[in-house]
This record gives C-alpha cells, structure tokens and sequence, in this order.
C-alpha cells in the first residue's frame, strides 16, 4: 500500500509540472537611450524584406516593452493605452523555434508551441521566412464585449497603438517592420490553441531589412 500511495503522488505531481505553463524570463529592458522621436517618426516606414537573422535577446526583450510592456509598475499600466484599460491585447511571437505569449507582468515568455508557425501568419511569401511574426490577439474575456461573433472595434485601435509603438522602435534600431491584416484567421486561430473569445486582429512582421 505504501508504495502505491507513492506512485499516486508521483503520479500527481508529474500532472501538475505538465500542466504548468513553461514561462521563461526576457532580460530586463532597456529604458532609456534611443532616436530622437521627430527623427524616428521621420524614418518610419513599411519593409517587406527581410534578413533571415534572428534577433538578439536583448533586442527582442527591448521590442517587446516597446510594444506593450508596463512602464508604470505602481499601477501596471503600459507603454501603449486600451479602451476602459481593459488589457485586452495580448501578443504572441512567432518565431523559428516556436510561438510564445508575451507576458508584460514580469516580462516573461509563454511557450505556447515548439512548432514554426511563422507560414500561417499572413499570405504574403516574406513572412514565412522573416524572423519574427508579433500576432495580435483581443481576450473578449477581458471586456464587456459578450458577443464574440461581433467585430472588437476597441480592439482594433488598441493594436493600432501597439502596431506604432512597434514602428517607432524599429526604426530607431534600425530594423524592418509591415503590420498585416491579410491573415487566414481560422487557420492562425486553431495553430495558436486559442479560445473563441480570442480574436486575432492583427499581425506585424519585424527583422533587419534585407540588404
């Protein structure tokens, strides 16, 4: 008998490790420094080609806050608003090696996936082999919206801050970037593992500019 209460907690335990989702810790941003912003808005502009390299750590870690990071840890707000403040946005990043949910909150990572999803992110031929894929994803749950068959108009404009944020960095570190609404969403829907009150709104491709 002891030895099968010891396979039960077993058992459990390796239950609960599986069910615990794997977050890993993004290096602290760096806050300060940059382009001036009139010269940045005066570079900013669409890329849709891109270098195959990867990001540095550092450099993702620092898009990333940019996007959508908290820049007021007293209250948890972020660097970009959202109607009511509801939050609702999350991002997810899709890569070579897998797919991850950001994380604001700690500024972690969310392994969502192991699989390259980054060809179900949009129909036009560069994204498959760009880098890095942010999809922007409205949790209705988040809201007072209740019918998830109705268009998240907030949500929209919510991205939209988020989607210039994105901009405004790349073009201070000199990296490429195109925000994308020609996306099978059902498809990108069912790859993430998303729910139905999670609506992909937009996506936006991010890399060095091929030269």
């Amino acid at each position: 008998m002891k030895l099968y209460g010891v396979l039960i907690l077993t058992l459990l335990f390796s239950l609960k490790a599986v069910s615990q989702p794997k977050t890993t810790a993004l290096p602290q941003p760096v806050r300060s420094g940059g382009m001036p912003l009139m010269e940045a808005l005066d570079q900013r502009c669409s890329t849709r080609e891109f270098a195959p390299a990867e990001l540095p750590e550092q450099l993702l870690s620092n898009l990333l806050w940019a996007a959508w990071g908290i820049n007021r840890d007293e209250s948890g707000k972020h660097t970009a608003p959202s109607s009511n403040n509801k939050q609702e946005i999350d991002i997810y990043v899709v890569k070579a090696n897998g797919v991850f949910r950001f994380i604001p909150k700690g500024h972690l990572l969310e392994l969502i996936s192991d699989d390259d999803l980054r060809s179900f992110c949009g129909k036009q031929d560069f994204v498959a082999s760009a880098p890095l894929n942010l999809v922007y994803v409205a949790d209705l749950d988040r809201t007072d919206q209740k019918d998830y068959s109705a268009e998240p108009v907030a949500s929209y404009s919510n991205v939209g801050f988020i989607a210039q944020n994105v901009y405004l960095f790349c073009a201070s570190e000199g990296l490429g970037t195109v925000v994308r609404g020609w996306i099978d969403k059902e498809t990108l829907q069912a790859k993430l593992q998303l729910k139905p009150g999670q609506k992909i709104i937009l996506a936006q491709t991010v890399g060095f500019p091929k030269k």
